[in-house]
């Protein structure tokens, strides 16, 4: 008679799983026995539960298809929960077991007690706990197709005792890991709407985020009838930006002034699958018409004159007939030219002259892209490292951008990294790191080591959490607490087992790279980048040009001049 673990092995082993992210203990001992003996299904085994999920996470995004995670009982699931959070705010389908003490103890303060099917109920569709091994294969099974179904979390938590007791109950069968999308389109009535809208507009914009995936070829055709430029948030970039002449940009806190200005400009602004969350970065005068498969997102961010409910590429299709071909690109041409202008002055940042130290970050970022693979999957962590992939890694269609776009943790890039290696052995995978966020989960880079996991890791080392300190100085702080007392990366690297380089000097950046990338193995590339780069935001509203201003004068009174010398110098003087 099989366990209720092994019963839930044997399912996903049935549904075509092929590895589980996460941690042993005694409480799931179980499941991971169940594991050992299903070779097809690889163990992948973190030195932090919350990189489970986040790897989980990468997988679940590259792939579409459900991906599994685990933790023990306690402290082990619990660290879970902010990977989950994140996979759960990006409609990612990730199944995640998390196990829990013995059956006999729950309600007594027991060791390790907590909650689960409370904990995960914020992060999850489905969250439920198994008290009865014969109710397993009914539970994992909805547990499974909810996540499918609604991209998604779904938390499944079962006493340790549950999982070793026999379960009765015939196996769960085989559970379709990807959900067979349906057609999904507005009425009839709706697109002539839609149509009526945009043909009587003069100036059409779109603004496309990652529910354009797929609808590469859709989305051209209408900027190309609408002549419209199309601007993207940043979850949307690896789908848009790509082979697009009629790009010009992102807008938001990482975005240019070309995507800014574009929307800024319109009368009609077209919102295709994005749920862009700055308020602050819509039209106030434009009529909108947003298009997405989630109606409750419809209107959410800024007033909206037409809501219309379907996946994008079967929108556009049916919307295109209704609309008439446009001749005057007057708005287009202004905003592309505009967007090759600023295009020009990101890429006269990016320089790397001999001997100029601390090294420019946009010159490392351009080398990263230039020297990646064609096909490479690139994790950044929030901040800084995000910014400079937003302006400098330029998409293809074949490459991969993945970072906490929605969630904005700390520390997701080398997690996500080991989720796109383990899932895609022979693509290229580099992190654009954070010296904050890869020293908070420092301990997986031993994980790479021992999953013999090539990632490269390229860390922007500037000594600090930058992103935060511009944060404090466009609110007229003095930056306080963001200071990092770093050791060389690189040796720590070295000292793990890993490839580990550390660059001081722009004349030897390219070289210790083409090393990184073409190294057989994990890599960590240790890189010193000015601390004091600024990341000018597309616009500068008069209350950050007053902060900033009060930040100058704090400096100055609180013996801190040489800051601004060294801001002036690093900005202003290049």
């Amino acid at each position: 008679m099989p366990t209720a673990a092994e019963v839930i092995v044997q399912t996903l082993a049935d549904s075509g799983i092929k590895r589980v992210y996460g941690l042993p203990g005694d409480s799931l001992n179980g499941v991971t026995d169940a594991i050992r003996q299903h070779p097809e299904i690889e163990w992948v085994h973190v030195r932090h539960e919350e990189v489970a999920a986040f790897a989980a996470g990468a997988e679940a995004h590259l792939t579409g298809e459900l991906v599994v995670c685990a933790g023990s009982c306690g402290p082990g699931n619990m660290h879970l929960i902010n990977g989950l959070y994140d996979c759960h705010r990006s409609r990612v389908p990730v199944l995640a077991i998390a196990a829990q003490i013995p059956s006999s103890e729950l309600g007594t303060g027991y060791f390790q007690e907590t909650r689960p099917e409370l904990l995960f109920r914020e992060c999850s569709h489905y969250c439920e706990m198994v008290s009865e091994s014969n109710n397993v294969p009914r539970i994992l099974g909805i547990a499974m197709r909810t996540a499918i179904a609604r991209r998604g979390v779904s938390v499944i938590t079962m006493p340790g005792d549950v999982l070793l007791g026999d379960c009765h109950t015939k196996l769960g069968g085989v559970v379709q890991r990807t959900d067979p999308a349906p057609l999904l389109r507005p009425r009839e009535e709706d697109l002539r709407t839609a149509a009526a809208i945009l043909n009587s507009a003069n100036k059409v914009t779109i603004l496309g985020g990652a529910g354009c995936a797929g609808a590469h070829a859709e989305l051209l055709q209408i900027a190309d009838k609408l002549k419209a430029p199309i601007v993207h948030a940043m979850r949307g970039k690896e789908f848009i930006e790509y082979d697009n002449p009629f790009d010009v940009g992102m807008t938001g806190l990482l975005g240019f002034s070309s995507g800014y200005h574009a929307m800024m400009a319109c009368d009609v602004l077209l919102m295709l699958g994005t749920d862009f969350p700055y308020t602050q970065f819509y039209p106030e005068n434009a009529k909108v018409i947003q298009v997405d498969l989630r109606g409750e997102q419809i209107g959410r961010r800024t007033h909206i004159d037409l809501g219309l409910l379907g996946r994008v590429k079967d929108t556009v299709t049916a919307l295109l007939p209704f609309l008439e071909q446009k001749s005057n690109s007057e708005h287009l041409q202004r905003a592309t030219n505009h967007y090759h202008e600023v295009r020009k002055g990101l890429d006269e940042l990016a320089t790397g002259k001999p001997g100029e130290t601390p090294i420019h970050p946009q010159y490392v970022a351009r080398l990263i892209d230039q020297l990646a693979a064609d096909d490479a999957v690139f994790t950044c962590d929030v901040g800084t490292p995000s910014i400079w992939a937003a302006r400098y890694l330029r998409m293809n269609g074949k490459r991969r951008l993945l970072g906490s776009f929605t969630h904005g943790s700390m520390a997701n890039a080398v997690p996500q990294a080991i989720g796109a290696q383990s899932s895609h052995r022979q693509r290229q995978v580099v992190s654009l790191s954070g010296d904050g966020g890869v020293a908070m989960l420092l301990g997986d880079l031993l994980t790479l080591r021992q999953m013999k996991l090539p990632v490269k890791i390229v860390v922007f080392n500037n000594g600090s959490l930058a992103f935060v300190e511009l944060e404090m100085k466009a609110a007229g702080f003095l930056d306080f607490g963001t200071a990092l007392d770093n050791p060389s990366f690189a040796q720590v690297a070295s000292a793990a087992g890993l490839l580990g380089i550390r660059v001081e000097k722009p004349e030897n950046l390219q070289s210790a790279l083409t090393q990184a990338f073409a190294h057989n193995g994990p890599a960590l590339v240790d890189v010193v980048v000015h601390r004091q780069e600024l990341s000018m935001p597309p616009t500068i509203k008069f209350n950050q040009m007053a902060g900033f201003g009060l930040y100058i004068a704090r400096a100055v009174m609180n013996g801190r001049a040489d800051e601004i010398i060294d801001l002036a110098k690093t900005n202003l003087f290049r």
